[in-house]
């Protein structure tokens, strides 16, 4: 049986989001798919039990934010029960080994979404940070009791149950949510009784924990991650009472970002993003030698082992779909986006030297295309650093890929800081933002202007996040660019780290706090070098971005407004780092497409 969720995504204000759970058979593959939960404004964190019973959140209507723990005890004959009947936050539901509880992360009266990219809450008054915890909670099925069992003042961000149903081991920290989880430890905690141990300080970020089947070990992902969410690293294993973790993929050239563990104890399945692609493979815990199973241009959301599995796939030319079988032997299941054709030209993978690294990037091709003339080219740099720019279709928010039908071509490179290279890779831009993953960035652009009909003289540069920082800071270090976009950028690693929400993100990527050590964090800083720049930008931010507060990009497009580079600010209402009001996005692409065209017209060139 594989389960879903498909989700209608509002069009304009006047329309809610909709989204739906559906489930299918694979043993009848002409049978049809049926939606065990009606159409609500959400739902989320489908979890099957070994019994085959499926548990998911979801709201009770279109128009509640409310969702409430479900269980379909016979997916595909009947509708979903509700479980609870609580209120605040909820995510994330793990049914128990034995079956008989559901564990999942609560927030009791949540006041928002947690995570740094929503919109923060305004301060007005006596400026005291009200922290809402989000703490581990077991329900009981047989009762529909719910009980937190983590203590109060420690914010949990993961979980996973014991082999034997008693115990749950589980990441932490105390304070503010949103910003330790760079800090966060590794506990567990008895399930019945609430008593807590500790078993790990991690010493860099950690992810995706796992006990073993035969509850000796607990596996997790270990690495310098920028950004909650955002996983990649080494695979490490602990004894589950403590001691010393084990590095289970030392200098792997890739950068594992899921596992689980097979039922033997002795072997991981995992996917890593490789140079660009997507990767399944194995790993033997006794030898470290890993096979790898498949490998593909397309990003893929994987559930299952070797023999059954289910993914949502999507590439540059596909949207997502489900597919379900064995690891490279899938077939679709679901048809619900092939209506759906790219808006933008072919996509082709690049790869070059920079320094002494092997990088790879995207290169989207106008769309139409015409060989025998030259293209304008805009640079787009991913946020991050620790992220990286995999074949995917395109979400709603800002596609760039759409600036390919309007005679552009697209670059988007993978500097070092990126994943998909391995560890070295990913931790080469510490103490050193700026510098090495622009050489990175120009040698591309160079080594693409070389093999394609680009016009060398029109090529532009944009990102948003980390990205808007690249850009702020590619216009203070060269005048390559005949134009610029800054998106939710930093200008002011020593101002940003007193504004910022997360500020912890940034002692393992600057070695230490910036009253420590302010010159570290100056040298990276576009402001420093902000009489170099030339090239007219266009700076947008949201009103309530927490991760790259509206001082950051107020103090770069004051600089440029007095020193009289051509600029433009646009600020937009109750927006988070993550814009949600879909016309504020259409907006945005909107006016970086007119800047582009106004300084960097797209009229291909003979």
């Amino acid at each position: 049986m594989a389960a879903w969720i498909e989700i209608t995504r509002a069009k304009d204000a006047s329309e809610s989001r909709t989204a739906a759970v559906w489930v299918k058979d694979l043993r009848d593959p002409n049978g049809s798919a049926k939606r065990i939960a009606e159409p609500s404004g959400s739902a989320s964190g489908l979890a099957w039990s070994r019994d085959d019973r499926l548990a998911f959140l979801a709201a009770e209507d279109s128009s509640s934010e409310q969702v409430q723990l479900y269980v379909s005890d016979k997916p595909g004959s009947g509708k979903a029960k509700k479980i609870t009947s609580i209120q605040g936050y909820l995510d994330d539901p793990r049914w128990s080994p034995d079956g008989r509880r559901i564990a999942l992360l609560w927030i009791e009266g949540a006041t928002r979404t947690p995570g740094p990219t929503e919109a923060t809450k305004a301060d007005t008054g006596v400026v005291a940070s009200k922290i809402d915890e989000q703490r581990l909670a077991i329900v009981n099925l047989a009762s529909k009791e719910v009980r937190a069992i983590t203590p109060a003042d420690m914010y949990v961000y993961e979980f996973d149950w014991s082999p034997d149903s008693r115990e749950l081991a589980y990441l932490s920290a105390p304070g503010e949510g949103d910003d330790n989880w760079y800090v966060a430890e590794l506990f567990a905690v008895d399930a019945d009784s609430g008593m807590v141990r500790h078993i790990l300080k991690p010493p860099i970020q950690v992810a995706n924990v796992r006990w073993s089947p035969d509850g000796k070990a607990i596996a997790y992902i270990g690495g310098i991650m920028s950004d909650e969410g955002s996983t990649g690293g080494d695979i490490y294993a602990i004894p589950a009472s403590g001691g010393e973790p084990r590095d289970l993929t030392p200098g792997r050239k890739s950068s594992p970002n899921w596992f689980r563990w097979l039922p033997s104890s002795q072997q991981l399945l995992f996917t890593e993003g490789v140079a660009g692609d997507t990767a399944i493979s194995t790993l033997d815990l006794a030898s470290l030698s890993t096979e790898r199973l498949w490998k593909g241009e397309e990003s893929i959301a994987f559930s299952g082992d070797q023999n059954v599995s289910a993914v949502v796939r999507n590439s540059w030319s596909h949207p997502p779909e489900v597919w379900a079988g064995r690891i490279g032997d899938w077939r679709e299941i679901t048809h619900s986006n092939e209506s759906f054709r790219p808006e933008w030209g072919e996509v082709k993978s690049v790869k070059w030297k920079s320094d002494n690294f092997d990088v790879q990037g995207w290169l989207v091709f106008p769309q139409p295309y015409d060989a025998s003339k030259h293209y304008p080219m805009i640079v787009e740099v991913h946020g991050g650093p620790a992220a990286e720019v995999r074949p995917s279709w395109p979400r709603p928010g800002l596609p760039l890929e759409l600036l390919s039908s309007q005679g552009y071509f697209l670059f988007m490179p993978n500097p070092r800081g990126s994943y998909g290279q391995g560890e070295e890779f990913t931790g080469a831009n510490v103490k050193d933002f700026g510098y090495g993953d622009l050489r990175d960035v120009l040698a591309g652009v160079d080594t693409v202007v070389k093999s394609y009909p680009v016009d060398n003289d029109r090529v532009g540069i944009s990102g948003w996040s980390y990205g808007g920082y690249m850009t702020m800071w590619a216009v203070t270090q060269t005048h390559r660019f005949r134009a610029a976009f800054a998106g939710a950028g930093i200008a002011n690693w020593q101002s940003y780290y007193g504004e910022n929400s997360i500020d912890q993100w940034m002692i393992p990527y600057f070695g230490a706090s910036v009253y420590d050590d302010p010159a570290v964090y100056a040298k990276s800083s576009p402001i420093t070098f902000i009489k170099n720049v030339r090239t007219p930008t266009l700076i947008v931010v949201g009103e309530r971005d927490g991760e790259c507060p509206p001082p950051q990009s107020y103090e770069f497009w004051h600089a440029l407004k007095t020193l009289g580079v051509k600029t433009e600010f646009v600020l937009y209402p109750g927006e988070g780092h993550g814009f949600h009001k879909p016309e504020d996005s259409r907006d945005v692409f909107e006016r970086l497409t007119k800047w582009f065209q106004e300084n960097m017209p797209a009229q291909s060139k003979p």
